[in-house]
C-alpha cells in the first residue's frame, strides 16, 4: 500500500527505458495483485496471501503515459515455500517431478491476470521452468496460453537458468530468450536463436557476500555507465535485447547510486 505508483513511473521514464519489469511473486505464498483463481485453490481469504491493491494495473496505466511497455515476471514453481498452500497448488520441496495437475492450477492464476490487463501487458518472463523440475514442452504449454489469453500480442520467455555460452530458447514457441546471466559481459552472435530474438538480463547491484548471483535487487554499481554505454552499443550491433535489474524502494525510489548511473547511461545512449 505504501509503494508511490506515480514516483516509480517518473523514475523509470527517466533512465530513458523503453519497458518495466515487476515481479508477480516469487517463492512464498504472497502475489501483487489480487486473483480469485489463486485464493480458490489456496484456500485464502482476499488480501490474506494475494494483495488488495493492484499494483500492476496501476503502474501499467502510468507507464502507459510515458509510453512505457509493462513486462511481468511470473514463476514456474508456483508458492512451493509455502508448505500449506504449495501442497494445495501440488508442487514443493525438492521441486520435482512437476505435474500437469500443478501447472494446469498454476496456469489459471496465471491466465486469470493474463486476461486482467489484457493488451497493457506486453511480455511475460516466466521463471523457474528448469528441466530438473521435470518440465519440457507439454508442460510449459498451458503458460504460454494463459499468457496468449489476454493478449495475443504479447511475447514470452520461459527461463531454464544461467546457460554456460550464448542465449538460449527454452521453450519451442517463446518468442524470446530469458537472458539470465550475473554480469553485463554476453554478446550474443545472431538476433535469433531458433526464432526467438535474443534478450539478455542482468543485475546492476553489488553482491554483499561475492557471489556473482547473489547481486539481484541489491544497491550498488557493478559496472559504471561508461562500460554499459559501450556494452548497449555492441548489444545494438546484433541487435539483442536487454533488461538492467536494479533496487527499487517501497516509496517508488531507486539506490541513489543506481539512478546517478543510469541516468548518465540515458545521456551517453542519446
Amino acid at each position: 500500500d505504501a509503494l508511490d505508483i506515480p514516483r516509480l513511473a517518473e523514475n523509470i521514464a527517466k533512465t530513458g527505458a523503453s519497458r518495466y519489469v515487476i515481479t508477480l511473486m516469487q517463492g512464498t505464498k504472497y502475489m501483487l495483485a489480487p486473483n480469485e483463481t489463486y485464493d480458490r485453490i489456496a484456500g485464502t481469504q482476499p488480501g490474506e496471501a494475494c494483495a488488495i491493491r493492484d499494483i500492476p494495473m496501476e503502474l501499467g496505466m502510468e507507464l502507459r503515459k510515458y509510453g512505457i511497455d509493462l513486462y511481468l515476471y511470473y514463476t514456474g514453481d508456483g508458492p512451493h515455500i509455502d508448505e500449506v498452500i504449495g501442497k494445495r497448488f501440488g508442487f514443493t520441496a525438492p521441486r520435482q517431478n512437476v505435474s500437469m495437475d500443478f501447472v494446469e492450477k498454476w496456469a489459471a492464476v496465471l491466465r486469470e491476470y493474463s486476461i486482467r490487463y489484457g493488451d497493457l501487458v506486453k511480455g511475460w518472463w516466466i521463471d523457474g521452468c528448469y528441466d530438473y523440475f521435470g518440465y519440457n514442452d507439454e508442460l510449459l504449454a498451458p503458460y504460454y496460453d494463459a499468457c496468449k489469453t489476454g493478449n495475443p500480442d504479447c511475447i514470452v520467455a520461459m527461463n531454464g537458468g544461467v546457460p554456460a555460452d550464448g542465449p538460449t530458447k527454452r521453450f519451442s514457441r517463446e518468442e524470446f530468450t530469458c537472458g539470465e546471466y550475473n554480469d553485463f559481459t554476453v554478446i550474443p552472435e545472431t538476433q535469433f536463436v531458433n526464432g526467438a530474438q535474443v534478450h539478455i538480463l542482468a543485475p546492476l547491484g553489488l553482491s554483499p557476500d561475492g557471489t556473482e548471483w547473489n547481486s539481484w535487487c541489491k544497491p550498488g554499481v557493478k559496472r559504471d555507465a561508461v562500460y554499459l554505454a559501450d556494452y548497449i552499443r555492441r548489444l545494438r550491433e546484433v541487435p539483442c535485447s536487454l533488461t538492467i535489474d536494479i533496487i527499487v524502494y517501497p516509496d517508488g525510489s531507486f539506490d541513489p547510486a543506481q539512478a546517478n548511473e543510469l541516468k548518465k547511461l540515458s545521456a551517453l545512449l542519446d
